[in-house]
């Protein structure tokens, strides 16, 4: 159970269990359109954690709009969600990175299947210092923390980064993913794009050799290792982070200037990258005083030939409605709204999705 979920969340969640069952119907939605032309069915998905607080908000919305139309999704992480995409057990699969071409070539091929992007999460560097209100790290020395290289809170290293602050000699307690997660992906990216010592030593991926710490399984429980471990430190999508009331770092982007996780500046972040493609995405230390340097986005892979047409008019429906007028849901809980570039690519990928051979968007 994710106790760090705001109430409000909760809420939502509750009533997308009961959507899930069966519970609501036309007579719960304030403004039901039950006869739209949007196909019907109970859709399931299954993946990343990064974006479930945004997609448990938009999917209820969505029913509230169009009763017919219910989603059941699992977070269990983005390499659950392609490997439960590629079994063919759920509808749509949820990866905060888009699948490598060795995963594609297991799931029968890129001409079987479309990616786009959904929305842009932030990580940020939670930590646990009751009495350090303010913690400045930069790239360097956060990568150095993640080797094991600088283990306690008061290195000379962070303490040139924090001239002033009283900093403790308590051991540094690294945690990361245990399973295999687009987070870690966007982490690793970062890390590896500021040190040359990550880089060539651990890399980029979902999972990796992590040099030191410990894991914690999906972005909840590694901000509930933080949040429990005085002098911790992990990567939490800035969501958990808010709902949780942790502690976040402020980190030096590559402009120079330090900055927490905000929404801001991931739009920032998004800003910097044009052309955004499946395998054009990265967008961790971008460029520009204002970008956070840990922002990504978060994708959504469908199979192109639906065998169901009335499902499959449901599920491309739905994500058409998430990637342009259902962004706003996402807003409050901490995520950046698409922008215009990668709202018409993700449509134009739904459109090449087909039922008996023919497209199902116009």
């Amino acid at each position: 159970m994710r106790t760090e979920r705001l109430s409000g969340l909760l809420v939502a969640a509750a009533a997308l269990a009961l959507v899930a069952c069966g519970g609501v119907g036309s007579g719960t939605s304030s403004n039901p359109t039950p006869t739209a032309n949007v196909g019907s069915g109970q859709l399931q998905g299954a993946g990343a954690t990064f974006p479930e607080p945004f997609y448990t908000r938009a999917f209820y919305a969505y029913n509230q709009k169009y009763p017919q139309v219910s989603v059941n999704y699992q977070a269990i992480g983005s390499g659950g969600g392609i490997q439960q995409f590629t079994k063919g057990t759920v509808d749509f699969g949820a990866s905060d990175v888009p699948m490598t071409a060795t995963e594609i070539a297991g799931a029968g091929g890129d001409s079987t299947l479309v990616q786009l992007p959904t929305t842009i999460g932030v990580e940020a560097i939670a930590y646990n210092l009751p009495s350090v209100t303010k913690l400045q790290l930069d790239g360097t020395t956060l990568a150095n923390i993640y080797l094991g290289t600088v283990k306690k809170w008061n290195d000379p290293a962070i303490a040139a980064l924090n001239s002033g602050v009283s900093l403790p000699s308590t051991d540094i307690t690294v945690v990361h993913r245990s399973d295999s997660s687009g987070t870690s992906y966007g982490f690793t990216d970062y890390l590896s794009k500021v040190s040359p010592d990550w880089k060539s030593k651990v890399g980029v991926g979902k999972a990796v050799s992590w040099p030191a710490g410990i894991g914690g399984a999906q972005n909840a429980g590694v901000g509930q290792a933080v949040k429990t471990t005085e002098g911790a430190i992990g990567y939490v999508e800035l969501a958990y982070v808010i709902q949780s009331q942790l502690q976040y770092a402020y980190l030096k982007n590559s402009a120079g200037k330090y900055l927490q996780a905000t929404v801001g500046g991931a739009t920032a972040a998004a800003a910097s990258l044009t052309g955004v493609s499946p395998t054009n995405f990265s967008i961790t230390n971008a460029p520009g005083s204002a970008a956070y340097p840990i922002v990504s986005y978060s994708w959504v892979i469908v199979k192109i030939d639906q065998a169901d047409a009335t499902k499959g008019k449901a599920l491309v429906n739905l994500w058409k409605w998430v990637v342009t007028d259902g962004q706003s849901n996402g807003k409050d809980l901490q995520y950046a709204t698409l922008p215009k570039e990668a709202q018409d690519f993700a449509t134009a990928q739904l459109k090449k999705v087909t039922a008996a051979g023919k497209p199902i968007l116009s």
